[in-house]
């Protein structure tokens, strides 16, 4: 129509009307007001659009608190096929779909998890997945509707529209791309994200090589982004907040005095950690951990208040601590503070330490992860302090620490694929209870995430080493007539579709009938 007349007035009103709708949704026990309602009811599109994330978000809220309510807690595996999803929903009530598991299985060049796919990757799987389990429940509800009630008392039913929860890794890049793929999961149906303080291209951690954390304030950016994209959209979309501090050995910057106390400097005045690097790649060794450990060990690496501490007195310390503690020192500062009670500076250089890729050294410990879910959580409606391995005890004090300020929190725990439970003096019961462990201290949501990397690699091995020894004889003894064996105690379709496409045939073809009739 092109240009056309407008009336400012009611153009007013109607923007007036929903920024108050926005601040009465903040209100609401899972949205906290953390932007200005009149900015985003100015981004918003003037067409509306109702997302089938929101309603998929509220259905797992609802399940969550329940969960927290009771000390129980959802149990999960991490999918990416859609025949994969639509089975773990007949025993599970979350689908999980993972981004180093979408990495391997739908990226157009597969590989380790560095979270170098496309960042649309994990949102395209989400929607085949949404979109498979939606077709499901359509099947599931033709051929239940075509049998007589008798039979349907006897049929399963099955809620093929489980939440989806994915991995939203780092965001894929600044916070207009952070935006865009908060946008496309949304579209996607996904009930829920989570987004970590990983160092984009530096995602290591899965080949032993030390994980890279972003600064404190980058990670609230990146947190920020995906809050507005969700207001902007009007979804209830729900943000699980992911830290991987825990085992964290590098940081890209020390933009953030909040991450000073944490930074390792040498303490001796050495050759810088490039020089060392250079010269051991020109020699032919690669192992980067090998050459940082032998450098470390001739810098004196600590962090600047370990540093202080090596040269003051106990009492000296005991001063110096009570000047920094309980509030965010810089390093500036705490050189100021430390040379008032010393009478001399303390030499440290975080220079030094600096790798090729320029990232910091970093010391992690358990005050440093408390203080990054403390300060994502405003942010989203869980926290995950991600962690490799079980310590309940490691687990409990994070926990208590975040609860401390947030009583209600609910959190998750991830298992992953490479942990020595024996090893770890767990036994078969002890790995039974953990589960129930972690639920009674928060972990309302816990997964496995990449179990199709094993376990459907395990049955895949298993298959086909039957049919290379019995031939199509042992696949239909083995495989085949047990799994028509399951259908049959279940709902009774057949997963190919053909009652669905059946109806929709003799629909035409009734109608078909009816207008020849009328002619």
């Amino acid at each position: 129509m092109g240009i056309i007349q407008i009336d400012l007035p009611a153009e007013e009103a109607a923007f007036e009307q929903e920024v108050a709708a926005i601040e009465a949704w903040w209100k609401t026990p899972r949205q906290a007001s953390l932007k200005s309602a009149r900015r985003v009811a100015a981004l918003r599109a003037t067409q509306k659009t109702e997302y089938v994330s929101s309603r998929q978000a509220l259905k797992l809220w609802d399940m969550l608190q329940s969960h927290l309510k009771e000390g129980t807690y959802e149990l999960t595996y991490g999918v990416s096929d859609t025949i994969m999803a639509a089975e773990l929903v007949k025993s599970q009530s979350v689908v999980y779909v993972s981004g180093s598991l979408c990495g391997v299985t739908s990226a157009l060049h597969p590989g380790i998890d560095h979270a170098d796919y496309p960042w649309d990757t994990v949102p395209n799987v989400v929607s085949r997945i949404q979109h498979a389990l939606e077709w499901n429940d359509q099947l599931q509800r033709q051929y239940r509707l075509s049998q007589p009630r008798e039979k349907r008392a006897q049929l399963e039913y099955v809620d093929f529209l489980a939440p989806i929860v994915a991995d939203g890794d780092m965001g894929f890049g600044p916070p207009t791309s952070t935006m865009k793929m908060a946008k496309a999961f949304v579209e996607s149906g996904v009930a829920m994200i989570h987004v970590d303080d990983l160092a984009m291209g530096l995602k290591k951690f899965t080949i032993g090589q030390g994980r890279t954390l972003v600064p404190i304030s980058e990670y609230e950016s990146r947190l920020a982004a995906v809050r507005l994209q969700f207001d902007i959209m009007g979804a209830e979309t729900m943000l699980l907040l992911r830290s991987d501090c825990i085992k964290a050995q590098f940081i890209t910057s020390v933009i953030d005095p909040r991450d000073h106390e944490y930074v390792l400097g040498a303490t001796i005045a050495v050759e810088p950690f490039t020089a060392a690097q250079t010269r051991a790649i020109e020699s032919g060794q690669l192992n980067t951990t090998i050459v940082r450990n032998a450098w470390s060990a001739t810098a004196g690496l600590m962090t600047f208040d370990q540093a202080v501490k090596a040269e003051a007195s106990a009492a000296q310390y005991t001063s110096y601590a009570a000047l920094v503690s309980g509030k965010t020192v810089g390093l500036a500062e705490r050189r100021v503070l430390a040379r008032s009670v010393l009478g001399k500076d303390v030499f440290f250089d975080w220079e030094l330490p600096r790798s090729l890729q320029g990232q910091y050294m970093y010391q992690w410990c358990t005050k440093a992860v408390i203080e990054r879910q403390l300060a994502a959580a405003p942010y989203g409606d869980l926290s995950w302090p991600r962690m490799d391995y079980a310590d309940e005890a490691l687990i409990a004090e994070i926990y208590a620490g975040v609860t401390a300020q947030y009583p209600n929190r609910m959190f998750c725990f991830g298992y992953t694929n490479t942990y020595d439970w024996a090893g770890n003096g767990f036994s078969y019961d002890g790995i039974k209870a953990f589960p129930s462990v972690m639920a009674k201290y928060g972990a309302v949501f816990q997964i496995q995430p990449v179990w199709a990397s094993q376990g459907l690699r395990a049955y895949t091995t298993e298959c086909c080493r039957l049919l290379k020894d019995e031939g199509i004889a042992g696949y239909v003894e083995k495989i085949q007539k047990p799994a028509l064996e399951i259908q049959g105690k279940g709902s009774g379709m057949v997963s190919g579709g053909a009652y669905l496409a059946d109806a929709f045939l003799e629909t035409l073809g009734a109608k078909d009938h009816q207008q020849r009739q009328a002619e």
